[in-house]
């Protein structure tokens, strides 16, 4: 399927020769950990029980551990000493000013805060705290048994938990929902417990602050999590995260919507081309033989951000596929039309290696090797393709930066298989589409007009708008038809941006009007060819309709997307 682009912005070819300016150090080595535990208010009696696993942890990975209740520790020349600091239960008000200033200072020079379950009912009058915990403690029902959504499972303190995690524990409500300021590793389900009340409700998670990074888990009241492997593993991953010792992507992360979220039903949705192929194991894709592609066939995709997850257990291969057509069986295609971001860090040719646009550019290696996690380690990708351009982050950092002479603004996306023993995994790929070039989607959420919906099924036209790319409005298998959104008030209209189902539109029209019936044409085509049409426009107006006239397929019109794109 042929794709439509129309007016990509040139300026994009001046950015290949930009310089990379993210700074990364290599992970640190954890020597020496502070304990702290002063209460002012309720005392955990799991405290000792969090020090010996601590301790233990400790002993067994090579650094050592201070733990008190004493805040004259609080001092500059003390806390420089330690990579990280953990707040195990500590609550009320610990510190004094002199010891909360020489505690933001520690945080500025790139020191590590751990903070377990009340850590988050401390300090509640000192905001920068609050900062770096991420939220303060509001209340919390009975102990009782829950379920636990693991969301990042690419991060070393969550890699070896299953999507899934049920355990007794003290369930902490927050005054406030972190979301928007950190990375959430986990979230509560609060349909399997009684007094949930945040509705969306993280409850561990990462962030860097303030020249430092924090890591927060609300788990740990009941002694008996202090021998449980799984979350000992948990903290001792939060202990490297927060103090360097392990890489990890604690960047806030917003507006991603699953394309494969580790179940059947969204593997489903993917159709593999050439041999091989990837078994679903705990949720994540396992591969096997190759070399083959498995791409994702729904839609394709323009101005947008693709993140996901991999891993190799040793010298293996693999690659994420962006920008191409459809492959129609055969996996050599996108090698050709679109760029594979590459997975194999042990190619000697360095435009072949882990983060290069594979043969056309080498990452920044140093900075790459920086923030590598090793074999049998999780990784992280984040890939964005806005017009030409392609920018590839590694466990949250800038690595590479390349404007492509190919067309690949507007494609589908796969992930290798590279062939028998060149082993790969991937998992939690997610897609945010982003107003490419700049503005705001001023269709999203609005009320939308329909001449038809496809009868008995629930294709709507809302579903066109809603940001959702697995739901669509669908019409009646008949000409013309039309949708048409209500912008709310007068907006400046610069593009439109359509992505078609498989039943699109050959001749359509696309509409503005002041008043839902004086309309003004923006523009036309005869010879629409389905999947992304971004179409740039030129008029001012409260509703856009897009009117089709021909049909392309003996069904209807059915849109994914209808995105309304201006600045404002």
């Amino acid at each position: 399927m042929t794709r439509a682009v129309f007016g990509i912005v040139s300026v994009l070819s001046l950015l290949a020769a930009l310089v990379f300016v993210p700074v990364a150090q290599a992970a640190a080595q954890l020597k020496n950990v502070l304990v702290f535990h002063k209460t002012a208010g309720y005392q955990h009696p799991s405290i000792p029980a969090g020090i010996d696993a601590i301790r233990t942890l400790g002993r067994q990975n090579g650094f050592t551990v201070t733990a008190t209740a004493d805040a004259n520790y609080f001092t500059p020349t003390n806390l420089i000493r330690f990579q990280a600091v953990v707040w195990l239960s500590t609550t009320g008000d610990v510190l004094n000013e002199n010891q909360q200033k020489a505690f933001e200072d520690y945080i500025a020079k790139g020191g590590g805060y751990v903070g377990i379950h009340a850590a988050a009912d401390t300090e509640y009058d000192w905001a920068w705290y609050g900062g770096l915990v991420g939220a303060y403690f509001h209340s919390h029902p009975a102990n009782q048994t829950a379920r636990i959504r693991v969301e990042d499972r690419s991060n070393v303190s969550t890699s070896h938990l299953s999507q899934t995690w049920t355990r007794l524990d003290e369930w902490y409500n927050y005054r406030a929902n972190p979301r928007a300021n950190v990375r959430v590793l986990a979230s509560l389900d609060e349909s399997s417990y009684s007094g949930g009340n945040m509705g969306d409700h993280p409850i561990t998670w990462c962030h860097d602050y303030q020249g430092g990074r924090a890591w927060y888990t609300g788990l740990g009241h009941t002694a008996e999590s202090y021998s449980d492997p799984a979350f000992t593993k948990m903290l001792l991953g939060g202990i490297k995260i927060a103090s360097r010792a392990a890489n990890a992507d604690c960047r806030p992360e917003n507006g991603y919507t699953p394309i494969f979220d580790g179940s059947q039903a969204s593997l489903d949705q993917w159709r593999q081309a050439g041999p091989g192929g990837f078994n679903l194991v705990d949720g994540t894709l396992v591969s096997h033989g190759g070399m083959g592609l498995l791409w994702f066939p729904v839609r394709q995709f323009s101005n947008y951000s693709v993140r996901l997850d991999w891993m190799m257990p040793g010298d293996d291969n693999g690659g994420v596929f962006i920008g191409f057509p459809d492959p129609q069986g055969d996996p050599w295609r996108p090698v050709s039309a679109g760029h594979e971001i590459q997975i194999d860090a042990t190619d000697g040719d360095p435009t072949r290696t882990t983060g290069s646009v594979y043969s056309f550019r080498a990452p920044d290696r140093a900075l790459r090797d920086s923030v590598l996690n090793p074999p049998g380690q999780w990784n992280a990708y984040e890939i964005a393709v806005h017009g030409q351009l392609v920018e590839v982050w590694l466990n949250g950092v800038k690595i590479n930066e390349y404007t492509s002479n190919r067309d690949i603004a507007v494609g589908y996306l796969g992930v290798q298989n590279d062939g028998a023993g060149l082993d790969i995994s991937y998992r939690n790929i997610r897609v945010r589409q982003d107003a490419g070039g700049g503005g705001t989607d001023f269709a999203r959420g609005r009320p939308v007009f329909v001449s038809s919906v496809e009868p008995g099924s629930s294709h709507v036209g809302e579903n066109a708008v809603d940001g959702n790319n697995q739901t669509r409005w669908g019409s009646v298998h008949a000409d013309p038809q039309w949708i048409t959104v209500d912008l709310g008030e007068t907006r400046a209209v610069e593009r439109v941006r359509l992505s078609w189902e498989a039943a699109y539109a050959r001749a359509y029209k696309i509409q503005i009007s002041p008043d839902n019936e004086n309309w003004t044409t923006m523009y036309s085509t005869e010879t629409g060819d389905g999947g992304v049409d971004e179409v740039l426009v030129a008029g001012s107006g409260r509703y856009v309709r897009v009117e089709g006239t021909q049909r392309a397929t003996q069904w209807g019109y059915s849109l994914w997307d209808l995105q309304v794109i201006g600045k404002g």
